[in-house]
């Protein structure tokens, strides 16, 4: 009787363990994933090709957003935003140097807007109160790397997206990624836009990734 009850108990734990794994890899399944490569923009004002990566994983009611960068300028804080059409149903796409309508050399905020529409949800403490002149955005080190993490409930991100955008969805593989930001000391020609009286430094794309679901 005693060799049995072990055998039960082996038994027990084994099928227990076995769809504890089941459990694990079906949760895995159903999660969504969605990815922006960031690739450079504005390097002559930068002095480098900012790049990283972007991660937008859904399960349930959660959205994980994950953002990695690297070569950005070093030490301070960095405005990061998906950007999209408040109407319609247009892709946003990446700016490129044929978007530097005023010809300085330079793709500001303004000049990205036909191409990627407008600043939708900001990557800061928090996304879902959507406010996106808040100095609670990531900073980078020394090296100019940093890595945003932070989950939020994808019901109260989608009913404040809907109030901010009546209409709109948040459809995250029709919007792109952008990092803004270059040290306040950094001379810009006057041609180089912004939005109201914040400072053209803050708001200057140097980085942009177009998010597209993931296989993965």
């Amino acid at each position: 009787m005693k060799l049995q009850w072990h055998t039960c108990v082996s038994a027990a734990v084994g099928l227990l363990a076995g769809a504890l794994v089941v459990s694990a890899a079906n949760a895995q399944e159903s999660a969504v994933v969605y990815k922006a490569e960031l690739s450079p923009l504005n390097s002559k004002v930068t002095g480098s090709d900012a790049s990283g990566e972007a991660t937008f994983t859904v399960s349930g009611d959660q959205l994980t957003i994950r953002i990695s960068v690297k070569d950005v300028p070093p030490s301070i804080e960095h405005w990061q935003h998906f950007h999209g059409f408040a109407k319609g149903d247009e892709q946003a796409q990446c700016p490129t140097v044929k978007d530097d309508t005023n010809g300085d050399g330079i793709i500001d905020l303004i000049e990205t807007e036909p191409k990627a529409g407008t600043t939708m949800v900001p990557f800061n403490a928090d996304p879902v109160a959507f406010a996106i002149p808040k100095n609670t955005y990531p900073q980078s080190d020394v090296n100019g790397s940093y890595t945003y993490e932070k989950t939020v409930s994808l019901k109260a991100l989608e009913t404040a997206f809907e109030k901010q955008f009546p209409g709109q969805e948040l459809d995250l593989d029709r919007r792109v990624v952008f990092i803004h930001g270059v040290p306040s000391s950094t001379k810009l020609p006057s041609s180089v836009a912004s939005l109201g009286d914040i400072p053209a430094q803050v708001t200057l794309p140097i980085a942009c990734g177009a998010i597209r679901k993931s296989g993965n």
